[in-house]
């Protein structure tokens, strides 16, 4: 809806970031549209504003570019509005995973023209299913609203000039969303207690190292993930197996976009000589268990079989 809302359509370029979930790639494709994929930089596993440059240099009038944060981790996202602005491109935020976090202070998913949140049921917060668009553009939400109910006409009759779809999250879900947004805050509180534990434990072990973040930042840790050492003896594919025998499920790092098979055709933007921040990360990380309903007793279980691994 916000591409539809920006006017996205056939063969516009959209500048997307590759480290993400396809859910934020999948829209461009709807609109008949071409993506255009940025690598990531290291300091937050975010969009590099660096390679959004050469992006710029090299697609100079892309239609929009959309953002991600990470697991809950604020992108260097003033920086990339900055480089927006400077192009007169406007910012779309996927900020799916990061509900609650700030960056100055500041919600992630309103610094762009638009802010996605999602309300999945493996979310912070969760109506079971549906999202939120967000925008201080008043006159574009009444349009999506518009198209999310079916572009039914204000007739009498039912009257439609336009397609229209069915985006409409229900009354009882929207209920209990707003019930849930009254815990967000204690959401994010156990998020970030389960991240600085296993930051913690795992201080006396060199070859793993957190998801990191800017000072100027607060994520809300929806996910903890970590990077092994490409020194590291043990791999990804070693932790997730151990505690998979132990009936604990973890998962890898999202595989980058450039990297899928649907979208490999697809240009990407990139720093590196060889392999690009977003393939390394895919291929050394790991995603812990961070849900919410996890114990103190839970997690000192998955620490110790990770800690095992590495004795």
């Amino acid at each position: 809806m916000a591409f539809k809302a920006l006017g996205i359509t056939n063969n516009d370029i959209v500048f997307c970031s590759s480290l993400t979930f396809s859910a934020t790639a999948n829209p461009i494709i709807y609109q008949n549209a071409t993506p255009v994929f940025i690598d990531s930089e290291k300091e937050t596993w975010n969009m590099d504003p660096r390679a959004l440059e050469k992006a710029f240099k090299k697609y100079p009038n892309p239609k929009a570019v959309i953002v991600v944060h990470l697991y809950g981790t604020p992108a260097k996202i003033e920086e990339i509005r900055d480089i927006c602005n400077k192009h007169n491109v406007p910012l779309v935020e996927d900020a799916a995973e990061s509900l609650g976090a700030t960056f100055n202070k500041k919600q992630t998913g309103t610094f762009g023209k638009f802010g996605i949140y999602s309300f999945n049921g493996n979310k912070i917060i969760t109506t079971s299913g549906g999202g939120m668009l967000v925008s201080d553009n008043n006159e574009r939400i009444q349009k999506v609203r518009f198209w999310a109910t079916q572009s039914r006409e204000p007739a009498r009759h039912y009257e439609h000039k336009e397609i229209g779809y069915n985006y409409r999250m229900s009354n009882i879900c929207a209920g209990i969303g707003r019930g849930q947004l009254k815990v967000l805050d204690k959401r994010i509180e156990k998020k970030t207690n389960i991240y600085e534990r296993y930051k913690k434990s795992f201080e006396g072990i060199s070859e793993i190292e957190m998801q990191p973040y800017m000072a100027n930042s607060k994520p809300n840790h929806w996910l903890s993930a970590i990077i092994l050492d490409k020194t590291s003896k043990i791999k990804p594919i070693d932790i997730i197996e151990a505690l998979e025998n132990e009936n604990i499920e973890s998962r890898p790092i999202w595989k980058p976009m450039h990297m899928q098979p649907f979208f490999k055709d697809y240009d990407f933007i990139t720093l590196e000589k060889e392999k690009s921040i977003a393939q390394d990360i895919f291929e050394r990380g790991v995603c812990l268990p961070s849900d919410t309903k996890i114990t103190d007793e839970e997690q000192k279980k998955v620490i110790k079989i990770i800690k095992k691994l590495f004795i």
